[in-house]
Order: C-alpha cells, then sequence, then structure tokens
C-alpha cells in the first residue's frame, strides 16, 4: 500500500473509492480514518466528520481525544459551533480519562468562546486558562491564550486587564522566534487571525 494514500488532501469519488479499497484491506482502521479526516479538515470538513463517524463506531480508539479535537475544528469550518463547543468537550472529557494523551482543545476551546462572544461559556473558558496555563509552549499558544483573556476582560469591561493581555498577545504573535533552537519557525502566528489582532490592537491603546 502506498505511504500516503490515508493523508489525502483533497477528495472525489476517484480518491474515496480507492481510499476504502485499501481501508477494507488494511489492519487499524481506526488510525486511517482519523488520520484521513485531519488531512481534510480544512478542505472537505464535511467529509472530515463522517469519516470520524466512522472513527467513532470502530472499538480501537486509542486517539479519540485527537479525533474530537478534528472533529470539532471541521464542524466550525461548517458553522455548527454549538456541536464544535460539545465535540472540544468530548476531548476534555476523553483526555481527564486518559491523561497520557494531550490535546489543544485546552486552548482552543476558550479562544473558540472568546473571538465568538459566547459569553454564557466565558466562566468555563477561564477556567481552562488558568488550569492548563503550564502547558503553554509556542509563541501561538501564548498568542491564544493571551487573546482569550484580553477579549474576555474587554466583554467584561475589565478594560486594564483587557489591555495588559492585548498587549502581551500582539507581542506574541509579532514573534519571529519559537525560542526552541531546532524549531526556530515552529508555532509562529505569522498573517493568522488578522481579525482578532485588530480587535487586540484596539484594546492594547484603550
Amino acid at each position: 500500500m502506498s505511504k500516503d494514500w490515508f493523508r489525502n488532501t483533497s477528495w472525489n469519488d476517484a480518491i474515496a473509492r480507492s481510499f476504502y479499497e485499501k481501508l477494507a484491506r488494511a489492519g487499524h482502521k481506526e488510525q486511517y480514518l482519523r488520520i484521513q479526516a485531519s488531512h481534510l479538515v480544512s478542505t472537505h470538513p464535511d467529509v472530515s466528520v463522517d469519516l470520524l463517524n466512522q472513527y467513532f463506531e470502530l472499538p480501537d480508539q486509542f486517539d479519540q481525544a485527537q479525533a474530537y479535537v478534528d472533529r470539532a475544528r471541521a464542524l466550525l469550518r461548517l458553522g455548527h459551533i454549538e456541536a464544535a463547543i460539545e465535540s472540544y468537550e468530548a476531548a476534555l472529557a476523553r483526555e481527564a480519562s486518559f491523561p497520557s494523551l494531550q490535546t489543544q482543545a485546552w486552548l482552543d476551546l476558550p479562544f473558540l468562546i472568546a473571538t465568538r462572544r459566547i459569553a454564557a461559556s466565558y466562566e468555563r473558558a477561564v477556567e481552562l486558562l488558568e488550569t492548563f496555563h503550564a502547558r503553554l509552549m509556542f509563541p501561538i499558544d501564548h498568542f491564544k491564550w493571551h487573546a482569550a483573556q484580553s477579549l474576555i476582560a474587554a466583554e467584561r469591561q475589565d478594560h486594564g486587564a483587557a489591555r495588559h493581555h492585548a498587549l502581551l498577545a500582539i507581542e506574541s504573535a509579532e514573534s519571529e522566534d519559537s525560542g526552541y533552537p531546532h524549531h526556530r519557525s515552529v508555532g509562529l502566528v505569522g498573517e493568522q487571525y488578522l481579525e482578532v489582532r485588530r480587535r487586540l490592537e484596539r484594546y492594547g491603546k484603550a
């Protein structure tokens, strides 16, 4: 089998047919379904969700937490915000049971709550940010952490905290070095999240 048959970034009838033919002959089908789904989150989120639904029907779900995160991201692309939140929460519940396998759900969920102004979940967002603060590694992690804190603080009219975290988020966004000598370009913000950064710049000047 080709080593890339389960890493397609595009999808059509021919690719699907080839994938399922190889999947039928493969062992550990769960792994191939999850990996293929992860490669289609941005380009074909509907297919990604379908593949992950098939994954969850199988018994050996070693990467279950990551599968929930991948499904949440695909659901976001499809505009299903509430379902995405539920999937992130499922990832966190899975991690609580199997802490040796961790994902970015602890950070992605608060960032989603903050950027989408889901006020009813602000307490949950701040709780996650504070609980898992020690997991911060790369500039993009620090950016999301401080951005979420700033956006929530601004919504709560805590302008001092909003400005403080906005400035730190902007600093992280402008970083051109990961801080890891052998992986200096990994985990940078780059040109991502421009709309969020514009909001933060306003708070930083307040």
